[in-house]
């Protein structure tokens, strides 16, 4: 059996709104292995971002233990938790999240800007490799605003899979597009995964979508739901 990515352990968090208490998350537990694709499913004010949050080490649980590769998350500093971050995830976003003014390549190379063991010529070659990947390697000086939905959402993925994270997280990756460059951009997605042997969890509502993962993992008010 693969080895544990991501170990949640009774995560709490909740949230102080005005005067009342919001439970946003109620006591998670799971376990996701290195290699897996797993999909999380919930409705609106499920959890689910709340959830994405807390596993991409943007925001820390109020109670419980979070192990992202053997190592516990909930007590690290802000600095601690973003090298963290950097170093074993990437992220992938249903509204690309990329610098606008900024050519395919310098988007991809901006994860790799955080580590200093990568030389900028290092850095140059896996941005370009990545975009090849995805089928850009045309497209390498063209700035965000020059491209497609379908051609944005290729970058952001060459861009979180540049730096060689051990998990790749995607919320709603093929939420802003038609079916034919959705399904293009699960196939690069999947491809680019199984290649470098990462886990690959994403947030959708979409059940099509949901059914091509290994597993399901479905949070209903704040709860993992059977």
């Amino acid at each position: 059996m693969n080895k544990a990515v991501i170990e949640l352990q009774n995560i709490k968090r909740n949230f102080q709104v005005g005067d009342e208490t919001v439970h946003a998350l109620r006591g998670v537990s799971f376990t996701i292995r290195e290699g897996e694709f797993v999909t999380i499913m919930g409705t609106s004010g499920s959890g689910k971002s709340t959830l994405l949050n807390t596993l991409g080490c943007l925001d820390t649980p109020t109670s419980g233990e979070y192990l992202l590769d053997g190592i516990s998350v909930r007590t690290m500093s802000k600095p601690q938790r973003a090298v963290l971050r950097n170093r074993k995830i990437g992220f992938v976003f249903q509204s690309y999240n990329l610098l606008p003014k900024t050519t395919a390549v310098e988007n991809v190379e901006l994860p790799l800007m955080y580590n200093s063991s990568v030389s900028a010529s290092e850095r140059r070659r896996r941005a370009i490799e990545a975009l090849q990947a995805v089928g850009l390697g045309d497209r390498l000086e063209h700035k965000s605003n020059q491209m497609s939905g379908g051609q944005m959402q290729r970058v952001a993925i060459a861009r979180a899979v540049a730096h060689k994270p051990q998990v790749i997280f995607a919320d709603e990756p093929t939420g802003a597009l038609d079916s034919k460059n959705g399904n293009e951009v699960m196939t690069l997605l999947q491809d680019s995964v199984r290649k470098l042997d990462q886990t690959l969890v994403i947030i959708t509502h979409n059940i099509d979508l949901a059914r091509e993962a290994d597993r399901i993992i479905k949070i209903a008010d704040g709860k993992i739901v059977e």
